[in-house]
């Protein structure tokens, strides 16, 4: 489920909704376009925008009349089991009522929100409101093995039974309002084991078990996936109670284990050896063999040990399959998995577009949200505005790229999250190369257990392109111009042979404050082989408040004209350009479609 939708329909709800924003992780402010300006995300039908959220999960902040969500989403409340929640919230924020998924999360985000203004949430769950518990959505750390028993258990309780008191009872059971009796008919248990409820008895498993595993490199995913599910299953343990998979660090990488965590839905973490050496007078089968081979005495027992710290205690000992090994232990309280060891590093390598915000693509906007640290050029960082706020910001100067990359290496080798930031797409002539160059030259192996994502972005040639029409519609080419790290004669031999080969040319890097006959000279080369009336597409700041786009020819280009944040086109031989009524120009490069259709017409084959 993505995160909440704060819906404001006038400039009015935007203080409110700001509020909401800061405090409520993962939410975007949803505008109505021609009433406010920049929100998060604008919309011009306020129905259909509702609507399609709704379908697609998303929970949805009103910040807006209740009655307006209720006549809006009429037509598609068919399904209670699945719907999102819904709340309302007064434009100054002196009423918050959850409408819809009350059950689902809609009277827990009722109530953050209620926290911020101060406010009572109007909740009217008949078991919320009497009880002051949401017996479906118990708080984190535990889980409800079977949310269908909870509505006939609460009409029980609501007509008048009581829950049996005894040692299982949940502590937020107990903190609630909910009647407890030595006699009571209905019962609420807390366990880790794999106990089937029912609707006289509410079963929750407090996420407390650790399992820890070791592996050799390599091993076959299906093989840990079917040790631990053995372990668990002859232990009785259920999967619910599983807090985490936990490991030696050196496993980082290993694909086995973030398989057993996916399988599982938990998250995968990761001691140093010395931390798991520090569990070596709780193991039950300490190994001098492992100990030679990665400084600790036992990897899935002392994972699992450290994991649930010193008040938890081993309740499986290893395990082994072919090339693997396996150890529970459990915690007496809910295993706070954040504060456990270390996640895999993670470094999303991205491209922000040329400038414009609708250029980012949902997969970077994802990546940056996630990400705890930001590495970048201090410019490109500034451009991320709001979404870089709360994250660790790491800016560099102009040329200092090299000192960036190994920035967010080693960031990410002590287990974050962290974005290195480009603009345009990371792999064209930006940071993804030097990434994966320092990774082969420079023998760090905690780089190489890094998880790296490339996320393509849209490049400054794309965006000109598109601003003047299809100019890349045939065979095309990017050539950079700085011969800083790319010699002068390579250059030219790179321009000559895509002259001769009749390729459309993205100038990158045409001209800086210390190059500035290179884009002379290659013009030179190309005016060789194409005529001076070849369009030529010019874009300076592309997607920026002083963007500008025009079309000349190879034969009036003004090299003094450009400047280092100027992308520069220059057609083939076949591309064309088509007069607007603005004075200004369409540029296209034809592929051929009007050859084939006389093709056809002519009955040849």
């Amino acid at each position: 489920m993505s995160g909440p939708a704060i819906v404001v329909l006038g400039a009015g709800g935007l203080g409110v909704a700001q509020q909401i924003k800061d405090v409520i992780p993962g939410c975007r402010i949803h505008g109505l376009a021609r009433r406010m300006a920049h929100p998060d995300i604008g919309f011009d039908d306020t129905g259909k925008h509702l609507r399609e959220l709704f379908t697609d999960g998303t929970p949805i902040i009103g910040v807006c009349a209740a009655g307006i969500l209720i006549r809006v989403l009429s037509t598609v409340l068919n399904d209670k089991t699945a719907e999102p929640p819904v709340v309302a919230v007064a434009e100054d924020g002196s009423a918050v009522v959850p409408l819809l998924g009350g059950h689902h999360g809609g009277n827990s985000l009722a109530n953050q929100i209620g926290v911020v203004f101060g406010v009572l949430p109007a909740v009217t769950t008949a078991g919320d409101a009497r009880f002051g518990i949401d017996l479906e959505n118990p708080p984190h750390g535990w889980i409800l093995g079977n949310p269908d028993d909870v509505k006939p258990f609460v009409a029980d309780l609501l007509d008048n039974e009581t829950v049996l008191l005894d040692d299982s009872v949940p502590t937020f059971v107990r903190d609630g309002r909910i009647p407890l009796d030595l006699g009571g008919t209905l019962q609420v248990s807390e366990t880790v084991y794999d106990v089937t409820g029912s609707s006289h008895h509410l079963v929750y498993h407090p996420a407390a078990v650790a399992v820890g595993v070791g592996c050799e490199r390599g091993t076959a995913q299906e093989e840990l996936i079917g040790l631990v599910n053995r372990t668990l299953g002859e232990a009785k343990i259920s999967r619910f109670a599983v807090a985490g998979i936990f490991s030696l660090d050196l496993k980082e990488d290993e694909p086995a284990v973030h398989a057993v965590a996916k399988t599982l839905g938990v998250g995968a973490r990761f001691f140093c050896a010395n931390e798991l050496e520090a569990q070596s007078p709780r193991l039950e089968n300490p190994s001098k063999i492992v100990f030679r081979e990665v400084g600790c005495h036992g990897v899935a027992e002392g994972a699992a040990l450290a994991a649930v710290g010193a008040s938890g205690k081993l309740i499986v000992g290893k395990h082994k399959a072919v090339h693997s090994t396996c150890a529970l232990a459990v915690s007496p309280v809910p295993i706070d998995v954040a504060l456990k060891g270390k996640e895999q590093g993670k470094v999303f390598i991205l491209g922000t577009g040329p400038g414009s915000d609708g250029w980012m693509t949902a997969e970077t906007e994802a990546a940056v949200s996630c990400a705890t640290d930001l590495v970048g050029y201090t410019l490109y960082l500034d451009l991320l505005g709001e979404r870089a706020e709360g994250k660790n910001c790491h800016g560099f100067p102009l040329g200092k790229e090299t000192e960036r990359v190994r920035a967010a290496l080693d960031i990410a080798a002590s287990g974050k999250s962290v974005a290195l930031v480009s603009s345009g797409d990371p792999g064209i002539y930006a940071m993804a190369t030097l990434v994966f160059e320092l990774m082969g030259t420079e023998k760090r192996s905690e780089w190489k257990r890094i998880a790296i994502t490339v996320c393509p972005g849209v490049s400054a040639m794309q965006a000109l392109a598109a601003r003047i029409g299809a100019p890349l519609g045939n065979d095309f080419c990017t050539i950079s111009l700085s011969d800083l790290l790319t010699p002068w004669i390579a250059i030219q031999r790179r321009v000559r042979a895509a002259a001769e080969g009749d390729f459309v040319i993205a100038f990158y890097n045409p001209v800086s404050l210390k190059r500035t006959w290179q884009l002379a000279q290659a013009l030179e080369i190309l005016l060789e082989y194409r005529h001076e009336t070849t369009p030529v597409i010019i874009g300076r700041n592309l997607g920026r408040e002083d963007e500008k786009v025009r079309s000349v020819t190879l034969g009036t280009i003004n090299p003094m004209e450009i400047d280092m944040l100027t992308v520069v086109l220059v057609g083939s031989s076949e591309t064309r350009s088509i007069a607007r009524g603005d004075d200004q120009k369409w540029v296209y490069t034809p592929r051929g479609y009007q050859g084939k259709q006389s093709h056809q017409t002519d009955g040849t084959s």
